[in-house]
């Protein structure tokens, strides 16, 4: 399957057509994500380029974990990223509150020279690569210059809520970064805070109640608690000044 290369992330996998078929993400009522099917899991730290803004993304070390685990949703555990059951000490309201539409349905499209931009904003986890040379906006209504084109693909490929999903304006077809089956837990140091969870390559998630939401090639799970878009995160982490400790973030 021909496919569009966005840096050097871009990878060949089967899971861009199809869900995975072990690895999935089950939500627990008021508890952890219940992760299972040996999906690996590692630190993820967004860089800063030459205006401020986060441009790129950097793999941090790689977490030691089994074919099942559990991660913390509330936010308190004492052994982040993982559960240790503090949900019940601080009695955590994990009610999910995401409407369960489908990206479709909450997408606004910006048509450009060269390229259409589906924006999703109800799905914003403030990752902010979206900011730098002008704007992914700006830089899709103006995808006819070459090098225009080339950064809206990559400011939409690096949003790991998958918010912002650009396509060719002649094909039709998105133009998305393809990973495998994996999740990362994203640091933010210019902000001090650590975000979400980055779930990557078609993971099936699925809610307390039994049912999934829209499989998608990338989209972003609170881990602060805080968010009011649960079990998305909406960037509530960085008004809570969330931090699992990790260097990167450390005052």
């Amino acid at each position: 399957m021909p496919t569009e290369r966005i840096g050097r992330r871009t990878r060949r996998s089967t899971a861009k057509c199809v869900p995975v078929k072990k690895g999935r993400i089950v939500i627990s009522r008021d508890g952890p994500y219940l992760v299972s099917g040996d999906l690996p899991l590692r630190k993820e730290i967004s860089v800063v380029g030459v205006e401020g803004e986060p441009e790129k993304w950097r793999e941090g070390v790689k977490c030691r974990v089994g074919a099942s685990y559990r991660l913390c949703r509330c936010g308190r555990s004492e052994q982040k990223p993982f559960c240790d059951n503090a949900h019940e000490r601080v009695c955590f309201d994990g009610t999910e509150t995401a409407t369960g539409n489908s990206f479709a349905q909450q997408a606004r499209r910006l048509r450009g020279r060269n390229l259409e931009l589906d924006d999703a904003e109800p799905l914003c986890a403030s990752a902010r690569f979206c900011r730098p040379r002008g704007g992914i906006w700006q830089l899709t209504a103006r995808s006819n210059d070459p090098a225009k084109r080339r950064l809206a693909i990559q400011q939409a490929g690096n949003c790991p809520a998958g918010r912002l999903v650009v396509y060719d304006k002649k094909t039709g077809k998105p133009i998305e970064p393809e990973f495998l089956p994996s999740l990362s837990l994203t640091e933010d140091p210019s902000k001090k805070v650590s975000g979400p969870i980055w779930v990557k390559g078609r993971i099936p998630v699925v809610s307390s109640s039994g049912k999934a939401y829209e499989v998608r090639n990338r989209v972003t799970l609170c881990r602060c608690g805080k968010s009011k878009n649960k079990p998305f995160c909406d960037g509530r982490h960085i008004r809570a000044r969330f931090s699992d400790g990790d260097k990167s973030v450390r005052k």
